[in-house]
């Protein structure tokens, strides 16, 4: 996502940086470069005409054109302005005062409305017990389909009965059924179609009508470009939508939708669907989308899925490794679970300012599979190997080989890595120990990896 904006972006601000100071003239060629990439990335062309004029307006003023550094500051304000048309502050999810909280999901067929639906039902179920509804009645299969899914995520289910064709009906049902089994939130899985109709919107109109309603999704396809404009401004009309569901944000798509929808209906994106996976959902957040699109990272989001993928034992695991500053083996394999749990190594790596950009990412060897045959190494090792691999020579370094389905030199480069790893945790602990405040392991540690 965002590839080709990025980018760009990222030669643009390159040569503006390489022209020391700036004249107008400067920054009208660096915006045209703006203005394509944005196009580009189908996003609808009045936003872009919009943006570009408020980028021109703050850029060419005189604190800029005699500013020490000019082009840092035109990559702060392009960063500014994107995150102004995609909504300043996140737009949390709401629930009633008073349960159960009833959010209705819409969207046309295939933008993963039914999939999304489970796992906004699976996030919620930390605090609250989530009930997914089957609404979908007209869709062949759509019924099993959810309830599939609902079962794998351990979340409660109801749906229709035996020739029941009516969604309000179903909805209404549900309500009693929460009632019963101490369900606090639902979650009405609705019908979809292949294009906007009226016969579509007034089924949803009546089932709005009929339940109160707390939150009303869109689900939109990221990859639908333009199209995804339109949708949400239509559903947006006929139903006064609170919020929009972004899917596929982890594919190939432009990007479009993200930085238009919410400048075109006002409606907050609320969430980001980032995987195929039932926890692949994220807070759509415009400042960390921003820097994403900047080349500029996304560490924030990615403290957070470590918060989320370390337990407290694992934590004082590392902690305790670094505060004695003995790094075996066994702390190696922790550490790199902890990396798997994170998702695929290039997304994770995605979320790290590069300083080269995305053509020095593309460009690295990077081997996904090496991980893989890492972790089968180090557990080929005996207990007494992982903790004092110094021990593990010739005839020992064949064994590991062979029960790893690996060769002598995979071995000798995963022991190479253990060393510059074991090096590395040295260095921390020795900033640890000199008290240096902002570096200290175990501190630092903690709040890296505190649950």
């Amino acid at each position: 996502m965002f590839e080709a904006i990025k980018e760009r972006f990222q030669g643009v601000f390159a040569g503006l940086r390489g022209r020391g100071k700036l004249t107008a003239e400067d920054i009208s060629s660096a915006l045209r470069e703006v203005r394509m990439a944005l196009l580009e990335a189908d996003v609808n062309y009045k936003v872009v005409k919009n943006l570009v004029e408020a980028i021109r307006t703050r850029a060419t003023g005189a604190n800029v054109l005699n500013s020490i550094t000019p082009a840092q500051q035109v990559a702060t304000i392009v960063y500014e302005e994107l995150v102004n048309i995609m909504g300043h502050d996140p737009a949390p999810m709401s629930i009633s005062p008073k349960p159960p909280t009833i959010y209705m999901m819409v969207g046309l067929q295939g933008s993963g409305k039914t999939t999304t639906t489970v796992k906004i039902a699976k996030r919620f179920s930390r605090s609250h017990k989530p009930l997914v509804v089957a609404c979908d009645l007209r869709r062949p299969a759509a019924v099993d389909q959810l309830r599939a899914l609902a079962d794998k995520a351990g979340i409660a289910f109801f749906g229709p009965e035996e020739g029941e064709s009516d969604p309000v009906a179903v909805a209404k049902k549900s309500i009693a059924y929460a009632e019963d089994h101490l369900c606090d939130l639902i979650l009405l899985d609705t019908a979809g179609r292949l294009q906007l109709d009226d016969e579509l919107m007034a089924e949803l109109e009546s089932v709005k009508s009929s339940l109160p309603l707390f939150e009303i999704l869109l689900v939109v396809d990221s990859m639908t470009g333009q199209e995804a404009v339109e949708v949400s401004n239509v559903f947006n009309e006929r139903l006064t939508l609170t919020g929009v569901i972004l899917t596929k944000m982890d594919g190939d798509a432009r990007g479009g939708p993200a930085l238009a929808i919410k400048a075109t209906t006002g409606v907050p994106i609320k969430l980001a669907g980032i995987g195929e996976r039932v926890d692949d959902l994220e807070p759509f957040d415009a400042k960390r989308m921003a820097s994403r699109i900047m080349g500029m990272g996304d560490m924030a989001t990615l403290m957070e899925k470590l918060e989320r993928s370390t337990t407290e034992d694992d934590a004082e695991k590392i902690a305790e490794s670094l505060k004695k500053n003995k790094f075996t083996m066994d702390d190696m394999l922790l550490h790199l679970q902890q990396i798997k749990k994170l998702g695929p190594l290039d997304k994770v790596l995605e979320m790290l300012p590069m300083l080269g950009g995305t053509k020095a990412l593309k460009g690295s060897d990077i081997d996904m599979s090496r991980m893989k045959y890492t972790e089968a190494i180090i557990l080929s090792m005996t207990a007494k190997e992982r903790k004092q691999p110094e021990i593990i020579k010739g005839g020992r370094r064949r064994r590991i080989a062979d029960g790893s389905g690996t060769s002598v030199q995979q071995v000798n480069q995963v022991l190479a890595q253990f060393e510059q790893m074991k090096n590395m945790m040295k260095s921390l602990g020795k900033l640890g120990k000199a008290g240096t405040k902002s570096f200290k392991a175990k501190g630092m540690m903690k709040n890296l990896f505190k649950k």
